[in-house]
């Protein structure tokens, strides 16, 4: 049983764990403990039996939920959780669960709620490094490449999902466009995305906006400057997002969760990183572009030792509507 971090990103990265567990026992059964709003990713992903749903709070412990969360978890014969979390919080359910082995990283005073304690969590520079490190033996050397998440949409779900949204009849290529993102500046401005949106759909291609809630009042501004080839499809349920990109020729998107779906999905991804590394934050599957504000290569190239500090003066607006269209038109020219 896995419980993971519950940002959408993180979320996709994870299954790169259930792919590795499942290749060292194909007979083993892997749980993952999701919230309602990354559930939709598990039904997609390969080797996962069930999801766990249940929205634990963030900033406190939320104890109805975890005795919630416990009931749910014991008698069903979990023989490890890997909790990916290092919060005291992470590791409460598990342990009162009575599942025998918790692994996870040292933190937050957990001896006793974890009794498979790793170390050097910070040693390991990348998200992906720490969530795998947990699923191998201590001390293991980590694998020069991880497997790769991978979301399976399958073709006639999107077409009914196409169907049910009156979006059948467009046979022009479709760009999607993810303007949100969590973290101070790491989105696009609005302004570039509606400039973007202008100049595609004067090129003959439709353009979905993609987001929760809190990017619909952009996916509006977007489309009111843009015209009618430009819809806006954000929406509280995700599986919209993972049906849109599914049927996507190509995905425009910030440094975002809905970055690594895409990537995920299999979907031509252009990701527009400002200041965030893109070595220790971009999907671990291939993606059609990279695109960073021009210049500062010194600091690109210290991002691999300190991080975001190295980039973190960097702004997004400076990624140019030109560049970004003309990797769109590229991609599109050499077809999916």
């Amino acid at each position: 049983m896995i419980v993971p971090y519950v940002w959408i990103g993180d979320f996709v990265r994870c299954h790169s764990v259930v792919k590795l567990l499942r290749a060292q026992a194909p007979e083993r059964p892997v749980d993952i403990v999701s919230s309602t709003l990354c559930a939709p990713l598990a039904e997609y992903m390969p080797g996962i039996r069930q999801a766990i749903v249940i929205d634990l709070p963030r900033r406190r412990l939320g104890l109805p939920l975890q005795r919630q969360l416990t009931s749910r978890l014991r008698g069903k014969n979990y023989a490890q959780a890997l909790v990916m979390s290092r919060k005291w919080k992470a590791a409460l359910a598990p342990f009162l669960a009575g599942i025998p082995l918790r692994t996870g990283f040292a933190g937050e005073a957990r001896f006793g709620l974890i009794n498979d304690m790793r170390f050097s969590e910070r040693k390991l520079p990348r998200m992906i490094d720490q969530m795998g490190a947990l699923a191998l033996p201590k001390d293991a050397r980590l694998p020069a490449e991880w497997p790769l998440p991978e979301l399976k949409v399958p073709a006639d779900e999107v077409a009914r999902w196409r169907a049910q949204r009156g979006l059948t009849a467009e046979g022009s290529p479709i760009v999607t466009l993810s303007p949100g993102a969590v973290g101070a500046g790491k989105a696009w401005p609005p302004g570039h995305y509606a400039a973007l949106a202008r100049a595609l759909t004067e090129d003959g291609a439709s353009v979905w906006v993609l987001g929760g809630p809190d990017e619909t009042a952009i996916a509006k501004q977007i489309a009111g400057a843009s015209g009618s080839h430009v819809h806006d499809l954000t929406s509280a349920d995700l599986r919209n997002a993972i049906l849109a990109l599914a049927a996507a020729d190509i995905s425009v998107t910030n440094d975002s969760g809905l970055m690594h779906v895409a990537a995920a999905i299999g979907t031509p991804t252009i990701a527009i990183f400002g200041p965030t590394s893109p070595w220790h934050w971009k999907p671990l599957n291939p993606i059609a572009a990279i695109l960073e504000p021009p210049g500062d290569e010194p600091a690109r190239e210290r991002a691999r030792s300190e991080g975001n500090d190295a980039v973190r003066h960097r702004r997004t607006a400076d990624v140019a509507v030109e560049t970004v269209l003309a990797a769109v038109r590229e991609i599109l020219r050499k077809g999916r």
